[in-house]
């Protein structure tokens, strides 16, 4: 709370203004920047078990291999919570999965399995 330095607030123009940010300040444009960074390799999947459902990550793994038709290097980290699990799938293989384990259950259950999507609360006015 006491330090002292430099902070850097990355914003785009369309983006709501914060009240405790002070917009008059120094801006630094980056609109020479040649090139944009690589789109993210992996897609987040939500499944709807986890710990307490009796799940843990071989069990996801299995069901993506076999089911999904997943190979070992389409699968990236896997997080298994104690009623949802996530699980890091590359982008190119999402539609395939998600096609080819629609019907199928895991651990003789059937969950809701498909792409994670961020919740965004909304302000109260």
């Amino acid at each position: 709370m006491l330090a002292s330095g430099t902070a850097y607030i990355i914003a785009h123009d369309s983006e709501k203004k914060l009240d405790y940010i002070d917009y008059s300040m120094e801006v630094l444009k980056v609109e020479n920047a040649t090139t944009l960074p690589k789109p993210p390799e992996f897609q987040t999947i939500y499944i709807s078990g986890g710990k307490k459902n009796k799940l843990n990550k071989i069990d996801v793994v299995g069901f993506f291999s076999q089911k999904g038709k997943l190979e070992k290097g389409d699968l990236g980290l896997i997080e298994v919570k104690d009623f949802i699990s996530f699980a890091a799938v590359k982008f190119n293989k999402v539609k395939d999965l998600l096609h080819n384990i629609k019907d199928e259950k895991m651990k003789g259950k059937k969950f809701k399995i498909e792409v994670a999507r961020k919740v965004i609360k909304k302000e109260e006015d």
